[in-house]
C-alpha cells in the first residue's frame, strides 16, 4: 500500500539526505533561546508539548564545562572566580579559560584516538610494542592550537604528498598506520597487506565519512548506493603505499614498520617541539609513504586476497560526491575531495560527533552510520545549520564547540519532571540538560586532580599505572617485551588516563570496566553501561583509595576541624557547596570511623597503607584514616562521576 502511494503521487524519488548538499536553513523565529541553535531546539521542544528547563546554577555550569572542554574538574580557584558569573569573570569568559587551557587538547584528544585506533603495541599473537605515541602528542598539539578540521584531515590523510611537507605533516599521517600488525611467522605476506588496506580504508569510511562501507568488500553494498566497484575505488588510495605485509617476526620486531619517520633531537628543538621526548634517542614513528610505481588495484573476488578480478582506478561513490578530474588521483586527492565544500558528509559526520561528545547522543544516533540504515536526525534543520556554519567558520573546531556551550539548549539544567518521562524519556529533544557519566580517562583524571596527585605533564610516552597482577601473563605468547606487566612508579603512576598504556590483546582493564575502546578497530560511540563491577571498581581501585588517603592527610594538615576538611574535600570532588542535611551526614560517617579506628588503631594503619605515595608516620592517625573513609565515599557518589 505504501508503494502504491508514492507511485499515485508521482513516484518522485529523492536521494537520501545526508547525501545532499550542505545548505544552511532559514532559522526559526521562537520566544526561547540565546543563540540559533536554541532556536531550532526550541522548535522541536515546543511541538513535543513540553518546556525547556530554567538555567542551571553556577557551580553546575562550572563543572559541567570543565568536564566537558579539559576532563577535569575546576578547581577551587575556578569555582570561587566563576561562582555566580558576577562582574568581568561571566560564563563567556570561563569557556574563553576552559578553551585556552593545554588540558583542552587531551580531552579532545580521546574522541579522535578512538576513531584513529591508537594503541602501544601491535596486537594479534605476540602483541609487542610500538612507538606511536608521538602521533597522539600531535593530535593533543592540533587541537590545542586550533588547526582548522579541513587541515587536521588533510595532513592525516596525505600531509607526505603535501608540497615539501614538514615533519609534522608527514607525522600526522601516523592516522592510517594505527591499525593492528602481525609479527607470527608463516603467515602469507599479501594476505596481510590487503587486510591493512582494508583497515585504512573502512577507517575513511567510518570515522571521517559516517558510512559503514565495509561489507562493499565482499559485494555491492545492500543499502546504500555504494557498489564493490566503487568500495576498491576508494580503497585504491591507500593501495600505493609502501607498507609491507610482513617484516619478521616478533624474535626481530621494531617499534615502527616501513615506511618510517624518524624524529631526532634538532626536530625536538624545532618544529616537533610538542613531542614531550624525555631523551636524546632518536624515535621512530610508522607513517605514509607513496610507491614510485603505481601498484594496480583490482575488485576481490568475495573479498579475498588472492581473487583479483577487474582493475580499477582511485575514486570516490558518485552517490556521495563525483570525484573531480582536477583532483589528483591519490591521498591527497581523497582529502581535498574529502574538504570540499560540496561533500555532504564530512562536516555532517564531524559537527554531529562533537554534539555526541557534548550531549552523549549525537543529532544523528548512529554516529558512524549516515546510510539508510542509520537513525534519522532528531533535528535535521539544525544539524544542517551547524555543518554550514562550521564550513562557512573555517573550519573551527573551538569555534563549534564554543557556539554549543555558549547555547541555552546547554546551559539548562539537567531536572526532570514527571511530563519529561512521560513524552521524550530519553531526552531526544532536549528539554534538559543530559546526565552522562564520565568518560573511562576523566573519571582517572577527576579523581587525581581533586586529591592533588594529578601530574598535569603533557604528553610522552605512554605509563603503566596500577592494574591487578597476572593480566598480561594470562594472554601471552611469552614473547616479546610485553609478556609480563612492568608497572610504573613514582610520576608516571599519577598521569592522566589518556597516557595508559594500550596494549591490545591486554586491554587496561578498569577503562574496559567504564566502556573504554579496546583501539582494536575504528570506534565512533563508546557504550554507556552501569555495571557491579564499576562500583567495585570505585570502592577498591588502589589509585581512588590512595587519593582518598593523599587528600586526607592534605587537609589535616591544612584544618584542625574535621568539618572544614569535609567541606573543602566535597567542594574539590563534587564541585559544589554542602547542603545542610549533607554535612550532618559524612560528620556523623566520620565520627562513626573515627570511634572504630581509634578503638582499633592497627585498622587504621592497615587502611593508610595503600599505593605508592609516600606517607610520613606522623600521619598515620585514625582521624586521617576515617577522614580518608569520608573521601572515598564521596568519590563513590554517582554525582561525582556524573556530568550533570
Amino acid at each position: 500500500q505504501l508503494i502504491t502511494r508514492w507511485i499515485e503521487q508521482g513516484a518522485k524519488y529523492e536521494p537520501h539526505w545526508a547525501f545532499t548538499r550542505v545548505e544552511k536553513p532559514k532559522v526559526p523565529t521562537t520566544d526561547w533561546g540565546i543563540n540559533e541553535i536554541d532556536r531550532f531546539v526550541a522548535a522541536k521542544i515546543k511541538s513535543k508539548g513540553l518546556e525547556p528547563n530554567s538555567e542551571a546554577s553556577s557551580f553546575e555550569l562550572i563543572k559541567r564545562a570543565s568536564l566537558d572542554l579539559t576532563g577535569l574538574p575546576p578547581s577551587l580557584e575556578l569555582l570561587e572566580k566563576y561562582a555566580g558569573f558576577k562582574g568581568a569573570n561571566t560564563y563567556d569568559k570561563l569557556l574563553d579559560q576552559l578553551l585556552s587551557s593545554p588540558a583542552y587538547g587531551e580531552k579532545m584528544a580521546i574522541l579522535w584516538l578512538d576513531i584513529s585506533r591508537y594503541s602501544d603495541s601491535y596486537g594479534y599473537q605476540d602483541d609487542n610494542i610500538r612507538s606511536q605515541w608521538p602521533y597522539r602528542d600531535w593530535v593533543i598539539h592540533a587541537f590545542n592550537k586550533n588547526l582548522p578540521y579541513d587541515q587536521f584531515l588533510t595532513w592525516q590523510l596525505a600531509g607526505d604528498l603535501l608540497p615539501n611537507p614538514t615533519k609534522e605533516q608527514i607525522l600526522a599521517t601516523a592516522f592510517n598506520r594505527n591499525h593492528k600488525y602481525t609479527e607470527e611467522g608463516g603467515i602469507i605476506e599479501e594476505e596481510y597487506r590487503v587486510e591493512y588496506v582494508l583497515d585504512k580504508t573502512n577507517t575513511f569510511s567510518k570515522g571521517i565519512l559516517g558510512i559503514t562501507m565495509e561489507c562493499a568488500q565482499c559485494h555491492d553494498h545492500k543499502y546504500d548506493p555504494v557498489s564493490q566497484k566503487e568500495y576498491y575505488e576508494l580503497y585504491a588510495f591507500f593501495n600505493n603505499s609502501q607498507e609491507k605485509g610482513f617484516e619478521g617476526d616478533v624474535s626481530v620486531s621494531k617499534p615502527a614498520k616501513t615506511p618510517i619517520l624518524w624524529v631526532e633531537q634538532d626536530d625536538l628543538d624545532g618544529i616537533l617541539s610538542f613531542i614531550n621526548h624525555p631523551d636524546t634517542s632518536k624515535l621512530s614513528i610508522s607513517v605514509m609513504g607513496e610507491l614510485e610505481e603505481k601498484r594496480t588495484t583490482y575488485i576481490l573476488n568475495r573479498g579475498a586476497y588472492d581473487a583479483p578480478t577487474l582493475p580499477v582506478e582511485a575514486s570516490t561513490p558518485t552517490s556521495i560526491l563525483s570525484f573531480s578530474p582536477s583532483f589528483e588521483k591519490n591521498r591527497l586527492g581523497l582529502a581535498k575531495w574529502t574538504t570540499h565544500r560540496d561533500n555532504p558528509l564530512t562536516a555532517r559526520v564531524f559537527v554531529n560527533l562533537i554534539w555526541q561528545e557534548i550531549f552523549g547522543r549525537g543529532i544523528v544516533k548512529s554516529a558512524g552510520d549516515f546510510g539508510m540504515q542509520g537513525d534519522l536526525p532528531t533535528h535535521p534543520e539544525l544539524l544542517n545549520w551547524l555543518a554550514a556554519d562550521f564550513m562557512e567558520q573555517g573550519w573551527n573546531m573551538k569555534g563549534l564547540l564554543k557556539k554549543i556551550l555558549l547555547s541555552a539548549t546547554y546551559r539548562q539544567s539537567a531536572s526532570i519532571s514527571s511530563k519529561h518521562l512521560e513524552i521524550d524519556p530519553d531526552n531526544f529533544y532536549l528539554a534538559r540538560a543530559p546526565r552522562l557519566r564520565l568518560p573511562a580517562e576523566n573519571i582517572q583524571d577527576l579523581v587525581l586532580a581533586s586529591s592533588g596527585l594529578l601530574v598535569g605533564e603533557i604528553g610522552g610516552p605512554s605509563v603503566k599505572p596500577y592494574q591487578p597482577s597476572g593480566l598480561w601473563e594470562a594472554a601471552t605468547s611469552g614473547r616479546g617485551v610485553l609478556a609480563n606487566y612492568q608497572q610504573d612508579t613514582g610520576n608516571k603512576l599519577y598521569r592522566r588516563g589518556i597516557y595508559n598504556f594500550i596494549k591490545l590483546t591486554v586491554p587496561p582493564p578498569k577503562a574496559i570496566i567504564f566502556d573504554s575502546s579496546n583501539r582494536d578497530r575504528c570506534e565512533i560511540t563508546r557504550n554507556r553501561t552501569n555495571t557491579p563491577l564499576q562500583a567495585l571498581a570505585m570502592m577498591n581501585d588502589p589509585m581512588v583509595l590512595e587519593a582518598a588517603r593523599v587528600l586526607a592527610t592534605k587537609l589535616s594538615e591544612k584544618y584542625t576541624k574535621s568539618d572544614q576538611s569535609i567541606n573543602e574535600a566535597f567542594k574539590r570532588i563534587v564541585c559544589r557547596e554542602l547542603k545542610t542535611e549533607e554535612k550532618e551526614l559524612l560528620q556523623n560517617y566520620y565520627d562513626t570511623e573515627l570511634k572504630h579506628f581509634q578503638t582499633n588503631p592497627k585498622d587504621a594503619a592497615a587502611i593508610l597503607d595503600v599505593g605508592e605515595y609516600p606517607i610520613h608516620p606522623r600521619a598515620i592517625t585514625p582521624q586521617n584514616a576515617a577522614l580518608m573513609q569520608v573521601i572515598v565515599s564521596l568519590y563513590n557518589l554517582e554525582e561525582t562521576i556524573t556530568k550533570s
